[in-house]
């Protein structure tokens, strides 16, 4: 589909545009996403109908944008956080000649990398819901829909909102960026791990982890990770601490929320020994999800590292 003469032939008609290859109806959801009854009451909404005043994008992109809805693909949204770090990655991604301000024909177009070529996915903007809830996805801030309508074309890629539940956060990762990913198991980790990290926080990687466990279950442990779940790493640092030096890794959790409440988790005792300016710099204390923890318990918490660059 072509979206510049798509969408100039719904403005020419005045008329919305409405996708007969990935269209507003059951078959795009999937038929066991949801029971039989919910799947028949899902309505789709066009962000005009749900706000006075739709963004694509607000104030930037930032991973604190997107707040994980009722499908399980945290696997796709890790990867997603780990782009939003990444401009020129993104802009790949999100190409910015669409919006809700000008020349709006209810039509969007997002780019992903499939089999060695990028693929121009075009959706239009009717988002599901489920009892007046988001069923994708839901923006941070209400009037923000860049993470839906990515979310949305991503789906049509695969075929349904429905083969977006569970996937692998590698898989993610490559088409999201053309890039080439390599995996490290924490159960069996390489020696220089902490090295591996920051060398790759420098160059500007994109970075996920994954804990095992079944992604369809979703059980919060006492410590707050998340069985069976991915994450993003947006960080990798070494600090003074105590009378040397301590490596400590900043993760993200899709849901928006969630956060591991363990060694140097927000509240934790040990950010009270660290000199003030680095503190300020790191520490982050809100309920956004994100978190640091020392390598250490990464490794104790987490099964699998993702690390994925524009080049081998």
């Amino acid at each position: 589909q072509d979206f510049k003469g798509l969408r100039a032939l719904c403005l020419s008609q005045g008329l919305l545009f409405e996708d007969a290859t990935f269209p507003a109806h059951v078959s795009s959801i999937g038929p066991s996403l949801l029971p039989e009854e919910k799947l028949r009451q899902i309505q789709w909404k066009r962000p005009t109908e749900l706000q006075r005043n739709p963004y694509l994008i607000m104030d930037g992109v930032s991973r604190f944008d997107i707040m994980q809805g009722e499908i399980g693909d945290c696997w796709m949204l890790a990867a997603l956080g780990s782009l939003t770090l990444r401009k020129q990655f993104l802009e790949n991604v999100l190409p910015k000649d669409q919006g809700f301000q000008d020349d709006y024909a209810g039509i969007f177009h997002f780019r992903f990398w499939q089999y060695g070529e990028w693929v121009d996915v075009v959706i239009d903007d009717r988002l599901p819901f489920l009892n007046g809830r988001y069923l994708s996805v839901h923006p941070r801030t209400s009037n923000e829909f860049w993470p839906s309508l990515l979310e949305k074309a991503y789906a049509k890629l695969q075929g349904s909102y429905q083969n977006l539940n569970g996937g692998y956060l590698s898989d993610a990762l490559v088409d999201l960026t053309g890039g080439v990913q390599v995996q490290f198991s924490l159960k069996d980790p390489p020696p220089d791990l902490e090295e591996i990290l920051k060398a790759a926080d420098k160059s500007r990687c994109l970075m996920g982890c994954s804990t095992s466990g079944q992604s369809r279950r979703n059980v919060e442990l006492r410590n707050g990770i998340v069985q069976g779940h991915a994450y993003t790493i947006t960080g990798a640092v070494k600090i003074p601490y105590k009378n040397g030096w301590k490596h400590i890794i900043r993760i993200w959790n899709p849901w928006g929320h969630g956060e591991w409440k363990g060694p140097w988790s927000d509240d934790s005792p040990q950010w009270d020994r660290v000199d003030p300016e680095y503190r300020d710099a790191l520490l982050r204390n809100k309920d956004d999800g994100e978190f640091w923890m020392s390598c250490e318990n990464f490794q104790e918490q987490f099964s699998w590292l993702y690390i994925c660059n524009n080049t081998p």
